[in-house]
């Protein structure tokens, strides 16, 4: 086997472990307020639109940085449902709203993947070096990474409540990496001493500070 396919294989695995890991994450945070049989619902159609939409963003990638500020306006939206996600679940009547809940989990899901997604396709068809086949493995390999994480980090987030900030802050890390490799924006933000450490860390910190407070103020309202 040649060794640009061998380096292109590796590169491809390690990249959707890494960042196959932040759909993994937001499909989980996003399900764990469900009941036991709506969250594998929930994980099964989460990761199949993760998938579908690597699909169709590999190939308008081109044309999507070509849109100004495209990154930076999906850093924000990923900040704020990072920030939504700490939001805790209101007590409600189970029976009148179980479905209204799925499509609610569903559409944050939708929102997050699709903003995920990009930096995901980009990594992957770099790392492919325009090997269709090795593209067609990347977004085979990131199912089962994006299935067996959803399902296993749901089982955590519901033993330790704390992971729910753990989770919060990577994808707060993740809008902040987004928003600092615009390409608008982020050459200014590059000339920030250390601004690709800073900026992530100070958009992180922001979201699971403020997201404590809510979530701290609404549970002693309980």
């Amino acid at each position: 086997m040649d060794l640009t396919v061998v380096t292109g294989i590796i590169n491809i695995i390690i990249i959707n472990l890494v960042l196959s890991g932040d759909n993994a994450v937001v499909i989980a945070m996003a399900s764990m307020g469900l009941p036991k049989d709506l969250q594998k619902k929930a994980i099964f159609w989460g990761a199949t639109l993760a998938v579908v939409l690597r699909i169709i963003l590999t190939f308008l990638a081109a044309q999507l940085l070509k849109i100004p500020l495209i990154q930076l306006i999906g850093g924000l939206l990923l900040a704020w449902i990072a920030l939504k996600l700490l939001y805790p679940e209101k007590e409600q009547d189970v029976a009148k709203n179980e479905s209204t809940d799925f499509r609610k989990v569903i559409l944050t899901i939708l929102w997050a993947d699709l903003l995920m997604s990009l930096d995901n396709v980009l990594a992957v068809a770099g790392a492919s070096q325009g090997n269709v086949y090795l593209l067609i493995f990347g977004l085979a390999f990131s199912i089962p990474i994006v299935l067996v994480g959803s399902s296993v980090l749901t089982s955590l987030l519901a033993r330790y409540s704390w992971l729910v900030y753990v989770g919060s802050g990577i994808l707060a890390w993740t809008a902040g990496k987004m928003i600092i490799e615009d390409n608008a924006v982020g050459p200014f933000l590059h000339r920030i001493p250390y601004g690709e450490l800073i900026i992530p860390a100070v958009i992180t910190a922001a979201v699971v500070l403020i997201g404590k407070r809510t979530r701290d103020m609404a549970l002693a309202e309980r």
